[in-house]
């Protein structure tokens, strides 16, 4: 992987079952393992995007659980991974850390296809990442029933769905996100 690649987990502002946007509860092992997938798969930086600050305090505090506690001591390798979490208020936040609008590339993720939209292959990903040129790029991933559509309408790409082999199609938000990853950056 040549450009910098982040990751962020939105909660504000996603879809509920009836297409309402709504805000989600954080959970503590998105925050853990979205982590450890960044990590392994080199990215710069998780963000877990949420408007109340109640909720970022938590991530922060789970956060310091890993980096500083007594899980720091127990197990020293999740330390490094859960070292690269960012509790963030907005979407705009996330990119402002990364460059700001002009430098960083947005990317979304879902798990049907968005009427309207063309996706991108996550092969066509995976080498626009590879490329010599480019800033960086934020990969998008939504709780709830998804990214709302303002979150859609402002990305520079939409990641084709993952899919299995059968009909039914919801995967975990950390599945998802660690088969992303492997997609775009694992060794060829």
């Amino acid at each position: 992987m040549t450009r910098p690649l982040a990751i962020a987990l939105v909660h504000r502002p996603v879809l509920d079952k009836e297409g309402l946007v709504v805000t989600t509860a954080l959970t503590n092992i998105d925050v853990h393992d979205l982590a450890r997938s960044g990590r392994t798969y080199g990215c710069t930086d998780y963000f877990v995007v949420h408007p109340v600050e109640m909720q970022r305090e938590l991530t922060e505090r789970i956060v310091r659980h890993w980096t500083d506690g007594s899980s720091a001591k127990r197990i020293p390798t999740r330390k490094d991974a859960l070292s690269i979490v960012r509790a963030v208020s907005t979407l705009d936040d996330a990119v402002d850390a990364l460059g700001g609008r002009d430098a960083v590339e947005i990317w979304v993720t879902a798990a049907r296809v968005i009427e309207g939209k063309t996706a991108l292959s996550f092969a066509a990903a995976r080498a626009k990442l590879e490329a010599s040129s480019g800033g960086p790029v934020l990969l998008v991933f939504g709780t709830g029933w998804g990214l709302a559509p303002e979150i859609i309408d402002r990305a520079h790409a939409i990641l084709e769905p993952i899919r299995g082999p059968g009909p039914w199609n919801h995967l975990s938000v950390r599945a998802a996100c660690a088969i992303a990853l492997d997609r775009l950056c694992a060794p060829a």
